[in-house]
């Protein structure tokens, strides 16, 4: 049976490429931060899923789980492996905290690469393994492209991971594993409804408190009007199945969008953020 890691499967994209992963037939490691949401989602997934436990900033944790899997493996290689897990740290970079712009590197970035070089032996780079190499989807974003403002330390996340996603495609050529990148634009997951839950007080005597405001709602907004996580996880078990898959995939669900955002003039797409969002120069 394949058998594929997913990082961050308790809810959202790593929830729905679990579920659709499995019912393509994949056996499932998901890792999980706490014990409750281990039991919760075996009792879910039945026996084709199991809980890894660990934060992507523990590499002791990591190094537990990799071996793990190992021994699970039976001398196998993994058929691939799903760099998911990640936060979105919000704020102007004007006055943000330094400790929160390291805090979303340390997750999203530095992270990504503790679990790859971690698993990459059960991909392959281990040639005493029996299979076929396996493949790396990394989960970066619309915003790996694309900066908005006030998500400048996710934007700085999401660009460095398709930069290090390309360099680590071309570097692992040598064993045979592929990288692919596959950036979401607004999908129907929990990181969207903590919008509301970031604490604008800090910049409350800056002049960014109302933009900040309608950031927050449109980010809402946003997140109703997403595709569901499964949507993410069918195009997940898709590339890992593919014979010939492209090294990225976009996947958004306002086609127009991502056209004008792919096609405007950058400084004609600075106007129309600045003016919906009250950041044009006052007068």
């Amino acid at each position: 049976m394949r058998a594929v890691v997913v990082t961050g499967s308790s809810t959202g994209i790593g929830h729905g490429t679990v579920k659709m992963l499995l019912e393509r037939g994949f056996r499932v490691y998901g890792s999980v931060r706490k014990q409750a949401d281990a039991d919760r989602l075996t009792g879910e997934f039945g026996a084709n899923y199991t809980p890894l436990l660990f934060d992507v900033t523990d590499e002791a944790a990591i190094v537990r789980a990799a071996a793990e899997v190992r021994a699970a493996q039976k001398g196998e290689t993994l058929a691939g492996l799903v760099n998911n897990a990640g936060v979105a740290v919000a704020g102007p970079l004007l006055h943000l905290p330094i400790e929160e712009f390291r805090r979303q590197i340390e997750i999203n970035l530095t992270g990504q690469l503790r679990v790859t070089q971690a698993f990459a032996p059960l991909l392959g780079a281990d040639r005493s393994l029996a299979g076929k190499p396996g493949r790396i989807v990394m989960i970066s974003s619309v915003g790996g492209r694309n900066g908005s403002p006030f998500l400048g330390p996710y934007n700085a996340s999401k660009f460095g991971l398709e930069g290090l996603s390309e360099s680590l495609r071309r570097e692992l050529i040598l064993y045979g594993i592929d990288v692919i990148i596959i950036g979401p634009g607004a999908i129907a997951t929990p990181i969207w409804d903590k919008a509301d839950e970031v604490d604008v007080a800090p910049y409350a005597n800056t002049e960014y408190a109302g933009p900040l405001d309608a950031v927050k709602t449109y980010m809402l907004g946003l997140g109703r009007k997403g595709l569901k996580p499964e949507a993410v996880g069918a195009l997940v078990a898709d590339v890992l199945t593919r014979a010939h898959p492209k090294v990225r995939y976009a996947i958004v669900p306002s086609f127009l969008e991502n056209l004008m955002m792919g096609l405007l003039p950058k400084r004609r797409l600075d106007r129309i953020m600045a003016s919906r969002l009250g950041l044009l120069p006052k007068r």
